[in-house]
């Protein structure tokens, strides 16, 4: 069975936990490194920073009762927009539809918050995230608007989707 729980800044272990798996088990797919995250860089305030952005929507999933995966969702800075952040789920709950149970949730808190349009980025390459973000609508933006530069060259892919706002 798949339960989401919310997350509050008070959480930040349960957030760090998942955070430090999903960097250890898929590197490829976070602009984020491993390292960056332990000895120096493992402090609290730094964990809970991202579960309190005002507004924000942060998830983990419970797959029979064991954290499994989580997703964030954060208002754009643009006035109707919001960014899903984070995605990631477990080896042991992949195909059981976590992914699409976090990614409908993130997708109905935006909608609810007055955004029309969902953003996201992915790195170049990840052919498993492309076709579960374009399974659920997602598609890359125009030449207008590319993801940001990344430390070795590449450019993140910015993808989106038009929600109805549930306002």
């Amino acid at each position: 069975m798949i339960e989401l729980r919310v997350l509050t800044p008070d959480d930040w272990r349960c957030w760090r936990e998942l955070r430090l798996a999903a960097l250890a088990d898929a590197p490829y797919a976070f602009n984020s490194r491993l390292a960056d995250w332990q000895g120096g860089g493992d402090r609290e305030e730094r964990w809970r920073a991202p579960l309190s952005i005002p507004g924000s929507y942060n998830l983990v999933a419970l797959l029979d009762g064991e954290p499994a995966g989580m997703a964030r969702g954060v208002p754009g800075a643009e006035t109707g927009t919001a960014h899903l952040h984070s995605l990631w789920v477990s080896g042991r709950a992949r195909g059981h539809g976590v992914a699409d149970r976090l990614m409908r949730a993130v997708e109905r808190w935006a909608a609810g918050s007055g955004a029309g349009r969902l953003y996201l980025g992915v790195l170049p390459g990840n052919g498993h995230a492309i076709a579960l973000y374009r399974r659920h609508g997602f598609e890359e933006t125009a030449a207008g608007a590319p993801g940001r530069t990344l430390p070795d060259g590449r450019r993140e892919v910015t993808m989106s989707k038009p929600l109805a706002s549930q306002r």
